[in-house]
C-alpha cells in the first residue's frame, strides 16, 4: 500500500516523538507504573504526589481534563460498534498519563515531567483475534499533552478531544483506524463517594472516578483498507489517583455495561495473588436517574469458564457470573481471544474485551470487561 503525504508526515512526527523520549534520563511509563505506591518518592528536589482524599466532589466541567499534580490518570472509552449487514465489532481507546518521580531541577525541555501512552484494539469475530497497537511519548514539544479543563489528550495523531458534551476520537493505528464521536446522552455516572472510590480496605487506596455511559457512537472505522461507517453505543471511565492498589492485590476485575433499558452497572473487584477478593465495590444507576452505590460484601465475581492465551500461557476467565446487590448477571465474551500484549508500553498484558450481559439466559446489555493480572501480578 502506498503511503500518503499525511502518513509520511505522520511518520516524522511519530520519528520526533520516539527522539524525545530517548533524549535525557527518565524513566519509562512501564517502570513508573511498577515503581512503589509510595506518596514520597525517593529524590530531594520532587513534589509529592498530592493525594485521593474523601470529601472531595467532582466538579463538571473542571474535572474532565488532566490533573498532572497526581501520579496516574486515565481516559478510557469502550464499546460496541455495529455495521449494516455484518457482525458487531468492539472497540477500545485508553490514554493514560503519569507523572514520573524525576529530579525537578532538570532545566532540559526534553525532561519526562507528564508521560502518555495510548491504547487502542478492535475486537472482531470475522479474525478471532484482537487488533491492538499502541503509543508512548513524553510531554514535549507539543507531540503529547494532556490538558486541564476539557477532555484533550494526544499523541502525535492519536487524540481525545470533547466539546462540551460531545467526545471525538482519531487513532490512525497501524492494522486499523477509528475516527469516532462519542454523544453523551446521559449524565455523568460518579462512582463511588462523590467521586471518592476506594479500591482497598485502607482509605489511601484510592481513586477519583466517574463514568459517561451511554454514549451514542457515530464514525467510521478502516480495516484491511476499507472504510465502513458504523455506530453504536459506548462508555467512558475517567479515573485519577496517586496509590491505586492495596499492597495485597495482584489484579482486578471490571465490567461497565450499558443495559438494554437504559441503565447503566459498574462493578469491579481487587483480586490477592490467590484469587481472594481483597475489596469490590461499582455502582447501579437505572434508567430513571436513581443511582445505588455497592459496598464489597454486595459484590461478587464468580469464573464461569476460562481461556488460556498460546502466545503468553496467561489463563483468563472469559465467562463470569456477577451479582452486584440484587443484581445478578451472566457475561458471555464476543470472543475469546481479546488479549492486550502491551509490554512494549505499560509492560504488562491484560485481557480487554467486548462482553454481552445476560440475566435469566436473556440479553440484558453490552459492555466491556477487564482482567488484569493474570499474566503476572499488577502494580500500580
Amino acid at each position: 500500500m502506498r503511503r500518503s503525504p499525511l502518513a509520511k508526515a505522520s511518520r516524522r512526527r511519530r520519528l520526533l516523538t520516539t527522539l524525545a523520549l530517548l533524549a535525557g534520563p527518565s524513566r519509562s511509563f512501564a517502570q513508573a507504573l511498577g515503581a512503589t505506591s509510595s506518596l514520597t518518592p525517593p529524590t530531594s528536589r520532587f513534589t509529592p504526589f498530592k493525594q485521593v482524599l474523601p470529601g472531595y466532589r467532582i466538579l463538571f466541567p473542571d474535572d474532565e481534563g488532566s490533573h498532572p499534580e497526581f501520579r496516574t490518570e486515565w481516559w478510557y472509552v469502550t464499546g460496541w460498534l455495529d455495521r449494516e449487514a455484518h457482525a458487531p465489532l468492539g472497540f477500545q481507546i485508553t490514554f493514560f498519563r503519569t507523572r514520573p518521580a524525576i529530579d525537578e531541577r532538570n532545566p532540559s525541555a526534553f525532561t519526562a515531567r507528564q508521560v502518555l501512552i495510548a491504547h487502542a484494539a478492535l475486537s472482531d469475530p470475522a479474525r478471532g483475534r484482537l487488533l491492538h497497537d499502541q503509543r508512548v511519548a513524553r510531554a514535549a514539544f507539543e507531540l503529547a499533552g494532556a490538558s486541564p479543563g476539557s477532555t484533550k489528550v494526544w499523541i502525535d495523531d492519536w487524540s481525545l478531544t470533547q466539546d462540551a458534551k460531545v467526545y471525538r476520537a482519531r487513532i490512525p493505528a497501524g492494522d486499523f483506524a477509528l475516527d469516532l464521536a462519542f454523544t453523551q446522552t446521559q449524565p455523568p455516572l460518579v462512582q463511588g463517594d462523590g467521586g471518592y472510590s476506594r479500591k482497598g480496605p485502607h482509605p489511601e487506596s484510592a481513586s477519583y472516578y466517574y463514568s459517561v455511559p451511554h454514549l451514542a457512537v457515530t464514525g467510521a472505522i478502516q480495516e484491511s483498507g476499507k472504510r465502513t461507517s458504523v455506530t453504536g453505543r459506548a462508555w467512558l471511565d475517567h479515573e485519577w489517583s496517586s496509590s491505586y492498589m492495596d499492597e495485597r492485590a495482584a489484579g482486578w476485575d471490571w465490567i461497565g455495561i450499558n443495559l438494554e433499558d437504559g441503565g447503566a452497572l459498574m462493578a469491579f473487584r481487587m483480586r490477592d495473588s490467590k484469587g481472594g477478593k481483597v475489596w469490590a465495590g461499582g455502582a447501579y444507576r437505572e434508567a430513571r436517574g436513581v443511582r445505588r452505590a455497592f459496598t464489597p460484601a454486595e459484590v461478587d465475581f464468580t469464573p464461569l469458564r476460562q481461556w488460556r492465551s498460546s502466545r503468553t500461557g496467561a489463563t483468563y476467565p472469559v465467562a463470569w457470573r456477577i451479582r452486584a446487590g440484587a443484581l445478578e448477571l451472566t457475561l458471555e465474551a464476543l470472543m475469546d481471544d481479546q488479549e492486550s500484549d502491551s509490554r512494549a508500553s505499560v509492560g504488562t498484558v491484560y485481557w480487554e474485551g467486548a462482553v454481552r450481559a445476560l440475566a435469566a439466559g436473556k440479553a440484558v446489555g453490552r459492555g466491556y470487561l477487564e482482567l488484569t493480572g493474570y499474566w503476572r501480578p499488577m502494580k500500580l
